[in-house]
């Protein structure tokens, strides 16, 4: 009889130099940068929690204590706040280092999303296990993960969200062959990065994983692939070879907040959705369109 395996951890991948964004990167993580209020990587911790997800280890990288120190307690704020009467805000900070069990350990060196997760095998055992990518923020109810999740509870088998993407931006993802119109499908072949036209479908894998533990050996003998690095796509593709991969189609909202017009557009959307601001900034939107058009 097979024992079902539960998904109880995650891992963060947080060790990139965020180029794309100097110089504010320069000496703060880009997973920090806030969308309105809120740092990018606490959207991906609360989907992972909202999830099911209970303990979580981020990855990080040479000047990334702030991730750390903002998912501690700090118990000098909460002092100024409890000493000021600002309940709201107390209540808030608190229930930011209460969110889950969150472990860190730090990638030496940038070689790739593959090598990042191989540096959490320690930590993830011999369990199944997500993978939340921190440029990645997926809307839905319920959350992708959890989706995903389901999906892998019912299969056992690995799962990777996917989305359907320009033609003319295949070449910026991790690519895979499926059988177009379905929610869950076997992956026929997956490929990271194809040149322009070579790409087998248009849909790409958008940042979420539900992986089996087998993958840590395949990523141990990994050779590097494109950039020189270790790419998790080229395991993905041995792992194909001897275990079921699947490919949930997402069908939520989709913000790639690790490119500059993606993290404009996040913070429009969520100002947008939120009652303290809303009104305010459609006003002001539609102000500057008329200005702009005029």
């Amino acid at each position: 009889m097979r024992m079902e395996k539960r998904i109880r951890k995650a891992i963060i991948p947080a060790g990139g130099l965020g180029t794309r964004f100097l110089p504010a990167t320069k000496a703060q993580p880009k997973e920090m940068l806030p969308i309105i209020d809120k740092p990018a990587i606490q959207y991906i911790v609360e989907e992972a929690v909202e999830s099911g997800i209970e303990s979580i280890i981020i990855v990080s990288g040479r000047n990334k204590r702030a991730i750390e120190d903002h998912f501690d307690k700090s118990a000098e704020l909460e002092a100024e706040l409890e000493e000021r009467g600002n309940e709201e805000m107390l209540v808030m900070v608190r229930e930011i280092s209460q969110l889950a069990d969150i472990y860190y350990v730090r990638q030496k060196e940038p070689l790739g999303l593959g090598h990042a997760v191989l540096c959490a095998r320690r930590f993830i055992a011999d369990e199944p296990f997500a993978v939340l990518l921190g440029d990645d923020i997926l809307k839905s109810d319920p959350p992708c993960l959890r989706q995903m999740i389901d999906v892998y509870e019912q299969q056992q088998s690995s799962v990777v969200a996917v989305m359907e993407v320009p033609w003319d931006q295949t070449h910026k993802y991790g690519i895979v062959d499926i059988e177009a119109g379905q929610k869950v499908a076997r992956v026929r072949d997956i490929i990271e990065k194809p040149a322009p036209g070579q790409a087998p479908s248009n849909y790409a894998v958008v940042g979420r994983y539900v992986l089996d533990p087998v993958i840590f050996d395949l990523l141990e003998h990994a050779r590097p692939g494109k950039a020189g690095e270790i790419q998790l796509t080229d395991s993905l593709q041995q792992l194909n070879r001897i275990a079921a991969l699947s490919a949930y189609r997402f069908d939520g909202r989709r913000h790639d907040v690790g490119d500059k017009l993606g993290f404009v557009q996040a913070t429009i959307d969520f100002a947008l959705e939120r009652s303290d601001l809303a009104d305010d900034v459609r006003r002001y939107l539609s102000e500057r369109l008329k200005e702009t058009y005029s």
